[in-house]
């Protein structure tokens, strides 16, 4: 399970790390025009906030699981990125856009949370 687990995480941390990284150092404005239209109805800083979170939770996939300090905060940075994807597939829906790669990590962050808790626990 723990080689499951280093999977999951892998491609949800690689995922989270480019978009995250990508929306913290490009202006909204960029964003929007690039094809990112839901950042129309967020600040400047919401989505700066939401990027942040991103990172921050790709970070927490990876580095507690490799460190062995506080391997509890893996599953916990799971269920983070799912909930900030689940919110991703709403704000989607309401858009009418597609919510298939959202859908898609949600349920990768799921995936890893539940087996992030069977491996620490």
């Amino acid at each position: 399970m723990l080689v499951a687990l280093w999977i999951v995480n892998g491609l949800l941390a690689l995922a989270m790390l480019g978009g995250g990284g990508m929306k913290l150092v490009t202006p909204k404005a960029t964003l929007a025009e690039r094809g990112m239209a839901w950042t129309e109805d967020f600040s400047a800083g919401t989505v700066k906030a939401i990027a942040a979170l991103e990172v921050v939770g790709a970070l927490g996939l990876v580095l507690p699981l490799l460190t062995g300090i506080a391997p509890i905060l893996t599953p916990l940075a799971g269920t983070g990125i799912a909930i900030i994807m689940i919110g991703a597939v709403v704000v989607h829906l309401r858009r009418k856009e597609a919510a298939t790669p959202a859908l898609v990590l949600a349920a990768l962050a799921v995936a890893s949370a539940v087996l992030g808790f069977l491996v620490v626990l």
